[in-house]
C-alpha cells in the first residue's frame, strides 16, 4: 500500500499543535505547545493572548513535527485543519497557516471540524475500531451523542443545552480553589470522597421524547454552587472530596445513561468515547461497568489523544481526503460542517 501524509494544524483554544500521520492511522509524530501555563494565572483561557500565542508557535511546531516524523513538506500528500468549532482568533492562526501551506505546495486543503476530529482520535488508538458506533464527545465547550455510521457520515443525537461537562467542571474547581484547568483535579479528589454524601441533582435526565439525549449541566453547577456559598454563610467545614465525588458522580451518572441510552436506540455494538473529559476516571469506570453489562465494546484514546491535538485533526481530514472532500483554494472558502442532525 502507498504511503499516504497528511499535516495536520490544531489551533482551536490553547493548544498550538501540529502532527503527521500516515494512511490515516499511523501517528508519525503529534507535537503539542501547551499555552496551560501562560493561561494558569487568569484561571481561563484568554482568548487575545491565545491567538497570539499560536502565532509565536504555529511555525516552530510544524517544523518540529516534520523533523520527527523524517519527511519534508514535499512528501505531504494533503493539508488539514481545524476550523471550528473553537475560539475565532485562535481558529484564524491555524487555518491562516494552512491555506498558506497548501496553495504554495499545490496540496489539497481539508478543513476539520474539532468535534469530528476528537472521535476520529480513537481510530489512532485502536487501529481494529470500524464504524458503526455511538461517540460521546465531552469536553470544556461541548457534551454532544453522535452516531457515527460511517467515516464521513456522522449523525447529531442531541448535545448540551446550555454548560458542557468540562466547563461545568472547570467552573465547579475554580470555586474550590482548584487551578485551571480543574477538571483534573476534581477527579483526583473525588477519589477520596464519597459520591454518595450529596444528593446533587441529575440534570436533565429524561429518557423519552425528543429531548431524551439532550443534556443540561447549568442547574447541576448553580446546585454545587448554593451548596458551597450556603455551607460558608453558616461556617459549616465543606469535605473538598465529597463534594467533588458527589458533582463528579451527577455529571457521569447522566453521561453514561444517555450514551447506553442512544446506543440501544440506534442497534450498534460499540461506544466511544473522545474529548478531554474521555480522559477522567470516573467516566472510563462506570461506562466500563455499564458497556460490560449490557454487552457493548467500549473504546476510549490515551489521555494525550483526549486533549486537543493535531493527530486526530490529521486521521479525520485522511478519509475526507479519500472522499476528496477539499476546501476550494480559489474560492478562498473553507468547507461547512459535516455534521449531520437527526
Amino acid at each position: 500500500m502507498t504511503q499516504s501524509l497528511t499535516l495536520a494544524l490544531e489551533t482551536s483554544c490553547d493548544e498550538t499543535s501540529a502532527a503527521v500521520v500516515a494512511n490515516g492511522r499511523t501517528i508519525l509524530a503529534n507535537i503539542i505547545s501547551s499555552q496551560v501555563p501562560t493561561h494558569q494565572k487568569f484561571g481561563g483561557v484568554v482568548p487575545e493572548i491565545a491567538s497570539r500565542k499560536h502565532i509565536e508557535n504555529v511555525i516552530p511546531v510544524i517544523e518540529q513535527a516534520l523533523s520527527e516524523a523524517g519527511t519534508t513538506l514535499a512528501d505531504i500528500d494533503a493539508i488539514g485543519v481545524t476550523y471550528g468549532p473553537g475560539l475565532v482568533g485562535a481558529l484564524l492562526v491555524g487555518v491562516a497557516t494552512a491555506k498558506t501551506l497548501a496553495f504554495a505546495l499545490n496540496k489539497p486543503l481539508i478543513g476539520v471540524n474539532h468535534l469530528e476530529g476528537h472521535i476520529f482520535a480513537n481510530f489512532l488508538a485502536h487501529k481494529e475500531l470500524q464504524p458503526p458506533f455511538v461517540a460521546l464527545v465531552v469536553s470544556g465547550g461541548h457534551t454532544s451523542l453522535i452516531h457515527l455510521k460511517d467515516y464521513n457520515e456522522l449523525v447529531l443525537l442531541g448535545q448540551t443545552r446550555d454548560d458542557a461537562a468540562g466547563e461545568a467542571f472547570d467552573k465547579i474547581a475554580r470555586v474550590m480553589n482548584f487551578p485551571y484547568p480543574g477538571g483534573p483535579h476534581i477527579d483526583n479528589a473525588a477519589k477520596q470522597g464519597n459520591p454518595q454524601a450529596i444528593a446533587f441533582p441529575r440534570a436533565f435526565a429524561v429518557q423519552e421524547g425528543e429531548n431524551k439525549f439532550a443534556f443540561s449541566f447549568s442547574g447541576l453547577k448553580s446546585a454545587v454552587l448554593n451548596y458551597l456559598n450556603s455551607a460558608k454563610q453558616r461556617e459549616e467545614t465543606v469535605s473538598i472530596p465529597d463534594v467533588a465525588a458527589s458533582f463528579q458522580a451527577a455529571v457521569v451518572d447522566v453521561l453514561v445513561m444517555k450514551t447506553i441510552m442512544a446506543a440501544e436506540q440506534v442497534g450498534v455494538d460499540k461506544i466511544v468515547l473522545a474529548g478531554g473529559v474521555a480522559a477522567n476516571s470516573s467516566l472510563q469506570s462506570e461506562m466500563a461497568a455499564r458497556t460490560t453489562e449490557r454487552g457493548f465494546k467500549l473504546f476510549y484514546p490515551p489521555a494525550v489523544l483526549c486533549t486537543d491535538n493535531a493527530a486526530m485533526i490529521a486521521c479525520r481530514a485522511y478519509y475526507q481526503y479519500l472522499a476528496k472532500d477539499f476546501a476550494d483554494l480559489h474560492l478562498n472558502a473553507v468547507p461547512s460542517l459535516k455534521l449531520g442532525c437527526r
